[in-house]
């Protein structure tokens, strides 16, 4: 990629999307190609295809999905998956049609089994039953990990799809129906506090370990690998395994240790409670990020650091 590279970001107004615009802004990529959900239907495919045969981009970023925490996947099952289906079909499939040199896609570390060693490398893919509060949602990524593959592998395309792990920052989601944990907890304590309430509740036992990652490390993630010369990518294009790279630190903590740690940073001085008839997932999800690690990147943003940025954030936007 140059920095004159003619590159479509798709999705790019939500948390994905909007950080990887600035980060792509800041390194001087100025040929961008965006379009609203008004401007373009990205689940109607003749629109899709019509987009890409008058635009003719050069890379692709694929960062447009329906995505929602555990109680938005188990209320709108339909829509998630059938809804991110559609999208990746339509746009991967045009991107082939119109010769992109490079595409990646970007997906979600719920793509691993349930059980899967932990950390989970990118070869525990397909290799037992995945989470079923989010199985519709992940297996729509995993057909768009298998049509990267099988476009790469058929029409010699150089498609790649990027799982980061649980991702927050700017343009996060604070609705506490649909976003995932730890906005939802950035809200629940910024309005306790606000309230002068002497408790918050948090979903599940608190027990579960999850990874959490700065969405500006991942924008930069996903840029080092657009970047890089197809040399350096040793071993992401061949017929044996998928082009499959996962994105995050390589640590983890409890939801307990999370929610304390959310509670430091905005403020809230109250107790902390746990509804043990609320789902918690699975257990444990931290990535194997040996493979990313390999290639010459790591994040910078401590989860405390990045913590702070995101609730100043939220302050920013939701007052």
């Amino acid at each position: 990629m140059n920095k004159d590279s003619k590159i479509y970001v798709a999705g790019h107004r939500g948390l994905v999307g909007s950080a990887l615009l600035r980060s792509l802004n800041a390194k001087g990529y100025h040929n961008l190609i965006l379009r609203t959900h008004d401007e373009l239907e990205l689940r109607d495919q003749a629109a899709v295809q019509a987009f890409f045969a008058k635009e003719k981009p050069e890379y692709v970023i694929l960062a447009a999905a329906k995505v929602g925490g555990i109680h938005a996947n188990n209320t709108y099952p339909a829509e998630f998956i059938h809804d991110n289906l559609v999208i990746q079909s339509n746009i991967i499939h045009s991107a082939w049609q119109s010769n992109v040199e490079r595409l990646l896609f970007l997906g979600s570390s719920c793509i691993y089994p349930k059980n899967a060693p932990q950390p989970m490398s990118e070869e525990c893919l397909l290799t037992g039953p995945l989470e079923p509060t989010n199985r519709p949602y992940a297996v729509a990524k995993i057909a768009g990990i298998e049509m990267c593959w099988s476009y790469n592998r058929q029409y010699g395309t150089k498609f790649m799809a990027a799982m980061p792990t649980n991702l927050y920052g700017p343009n996060d989601n604070y609705d506490l129906n649909n976003s995932h944990v730890l906005p939802a907890l950035i809200r629940k304590m910024h309005e306790a506090k606000l309230h002068g309430d002497k408790e918050v509740v948090v979903w599940g036992t608190g027990t579960p370990r999850r990874e959490f990652l700065y969405s500006e490390d991942m924008a930069d993630a996903c840029l080092y690998l657009l970047e890089q010369p197809e040399d350096k990518l040793a071993g992401l294009f061949n017929n044996e395994q998928p082009p499959l790279v996962n994105i995050g630190c390589g640590e983890d903590l409890t939801i307990k240790e999370l929610a304390e740690l959310v509670a430091e940073v905005v403020g809230f001085k109250g107790s902390l409670t746990f509804d043990t008839s609320k789902p918690d997932g699975t257990m444990r999800k931290v990535m194997d990020v040996s493979r990313i690690r390999g290639f010459g990147w790591k994040p910078v943003v401590s989860l405390a650091e990045g913590i702070k940025l995101a609730y100043g954030d939220f302050i920013a936007r939701c007052p």
